[in-house]
């Protein structure tokens, strides 16, 4: 069964830095099955951290096809991946987007984590966009249950691990063309 992620807005009285308090309001991602189980979900999250009284302010379903978390990073980043296919019908191009939640330390890293996330699909892809989310935390739905304990602590491992740099020569572009020059002196 796939993950159903909720984006939850929590509004809260916030200390910074200097001492002084101001209202807040900040989203959090929530793994649930329903808007009822994300509100409980995110209210018991919440009170871990948050000692006084907080406010949710909207829940909504999120559109991201897949949550992707990496060690020593900090924040999250959208990622827009258009796959490709040809329509044989219609002799035509298709894209079809779908959006990854990425973490990282900053754009050009999230798009290293990105395509290391991609790396075994089939298809070709492109990477139109990354940008920043405003997404604090995510938090994913583990039962209890001693398999799914495994996946919590894979999950946390993940999230606070960096990942390995992808040099250019070991990455493989399925967008570049051999041009008709190289073609040719390959043929001779």
């Amino acid at each position: 069964m796939s993950a159903i992620w909720y984006e939850c807005k929590v509004k809260y009285r916030k200390t910074d830095e200097t001492g002084n308090q101001k209202v807040t309001t900040e989203p959090y991602l929530v793994d649930a099955l329903s808007y009822t189980e994300a509100e409980s979900r995110i209210n018991e999250e919440m009170k871990a951290y948050i000692n006084e009284e907080f406010k949710i302010t909207t829940i909504k379903v999120a559109n991201f096809a897949e949550i992707h978390p990496f060690e020593n990073t900090d924040r999250w980043f959208k990622s827009k991946i258009s796959l490709i296919a040809y329509d044989e019908e219609s002799g035509k191009e298709r894209k079809t987007n779908m959006y990854f939640l990425v973490q990282a330390n900053d754009v050009k890293e999230a798009y290293d984590n990105t395509v290391h996330t991609m790396k075994g699909t089939m298809g070709d892809y492109t990477i139109p966009a990354i940008a920043e989310s405003p997404i604090m935390d995510v938090f994913p739905y583990f039962s209890g249950e001693e398999d799914e304990l495994e996946q919590l602590e894979k999950f946390n491992t993940l999230k606070n691990s960096k990942p390995e740099v992808i040099k250019e020569e070991d990455f493989e572009d399925p967008m570049e063309f051999e041009t008709a020059l190289e073609e040719e002196i390959e043929a001779e």
